[in-house]
């Protein structure tokens, strides 16, 4: 086991790029499969534990996969199993894309009930009703998830409620059916987006993504192709929190300035200065920061991926704040943690209500999810003395590289083995 010690206290200058997205890589990587013929070469896949999670599931189905830095290549055409039953498939909550694209190709599938981080109950009903409802018989026999359908048969489905995964795991199967299917209350962030353009580049017609509707003409075949994953919001998002919490002044490169509209008009309303330039953003703090009222939503609004981080910074912020999670139950086990470096928050069902402190102190915290590590990261690098955070496998999950980024903007930050 690995951990991070943060000598905080120290303002962040410089420039910084952003990795390609997390939520897109895990499941264009899974939607890969789903060429019969040719080779996917996917550019901007992160350099981190998720997506090398999916890259040997892949593997073990029987297709070739090759990384080279940033560089995926998958060639699908020698896989010769539909049975995902790998440690490593129960080890990521995104290894449930395997269940739509390998549905959408052969037809079958038996995937392992998969895991991720413990923020709530998360169940996959809104996935098995759209399976249903394209024709396909879902059992959950011993720990796993066995999907079959004589044929699949486009239809309109409507979701119960809006939901990123099931959004892209039904899509992924309905493109490869017989017939048109609708989508209704879909989701629309930017990753579902970015799934179907690469399906269209692989031959798919999938129209109306980023809308509620999403319209799927199914096509008989897909092909592999070349595509290049997009920005990571989260990620960007994280530095532009990060600097707000830090002091300094740093340009955020690699973004699409319109996925970030939501975090950008919050840190504005603390009193940061953020200014757009093409594919990349400024971000200045100078002055005191004030409390703001925080509501996550599904995307355009507030992502429930930056709460944490974000309530890290609002415990330094002057006045008082309250975070609002609507999107998941457990979100606030980093809390705890914050509140042993002196921070004034109390948790009510879902509501945070916090108290801005002048400052946090160095202390022993660990990561209890991926983005609960982040915040804790920010949480060291706004303290006085010195933070250990340990647990750190949960955010190489989701950001590549993390100390070497921050100690280029004038961070201190090291890794050493947690004995």
């Amino acid at each position: 086991m690995e951990k991070l010690i943060i000598n905080g206290g120290k303002p962040l200058n410089g420039d910084i790029e952003i990795s390609g997205a997390k939520n897109a890589a895990v499941a264009i990587l899974p939607a890969a499969i789903m060429a019969s013929k040719g080779i996917c070469v996917i550019d901007n896949i992160p350099q981190i534990s998720d997506t090398e999670c999916i890259e040997r599931i892949i593997h073990s189905l029987g297709a070739k996969v090759k990384r080279d830095k940033n560089t995926v290549t998958i060639d699908s055409t020698t896989i010769n199993n539909n049975d995902a039953n790998t440690e490593d498939v129960r080890r990521m909550r995104a290894s449930y894309y395997l269940i739509g694209a390998l549905l959408g190709r052969f037809k079958k599938a038996r995937v392992e009930m998969p895991g991720g981080c413990s923020i709530g109950v998360r169940p996959i009903d809104q996935h098995i009703k759209g399976f249903e409802a394209l024709g396909a018989k879902v059992t959950i026999e011993h720990g796993a998830v066995v999907v079959e359908a004589d044929e699949l048969v486009g239809t309109n489905i409507y979701f119960d409620v809006v939901s990123v995964g099931a959004t892209i795991n039904v899509m992924l199967a309905a493109a490869l059916a017989e017939g048109k299917t609708v989508l209704e209350n879909a989701a629309k962030e930017p990753h579902v987006v970015d799934v179907a353009n690469f399906l269209n580049t692989m031959g798919a017609d999938i129209k109306g993504t980023g809308t509620d509707v999403i319209k799927i003409n199914g096509v008989k075949e897909l092909s592999g192709c070349n595509y290049s994953v997009i920005p990571d919001q989260i990620e960007a998002g994280t530095y532009m929190i990060a600097v707000a919490a830090c002091g300094g002044k740093i340009n955020i490169n690699n973004v699409i300035p319109k996925h970030l509209e939501s975090i950008t008009a919050k840190l504005v309303e603390m009193g940061v200065d953020i200014s757009e330039n093409g594919d990349s953003i400024t971000v200045e703090r100078t002055g005191e920061i004030r409390g703001v009222n925080v509501k996550t939503l599904p995307y355009p609004g507030f992502p429930t991926d930056l709460q944490q981080p974000m309530t890290t910074l609002l415990s330094i912020a002057k006045g008082r704040s309250i975070v609002n999670e609507s999107i998941w139950e457990s979100r606030y086990k980093h809390v705890d943690e914050l509140k042993k470096m002196g921070a004034n928050i109390s948790v009510k069902n879902n509501l945070a209500i916090i108290e801005g402190v002048q400052n946090l102190s160095g202390a022993r915290v660990r990561a209890t999810d991926l983005r609960a590590g982040a915040a804790m990261v920010i949480a060291g690098l706004i303290a006085n003395g010195v933070t250990e955070v340990t647990n750190i496998e949960h955010i190489d999950r989701g950001y590549p590289f993390i100390e070497k980024k921050f100690n280029a903007l004038g961070a201190n930050i090291t890794r050493e083995i947690d004995n």
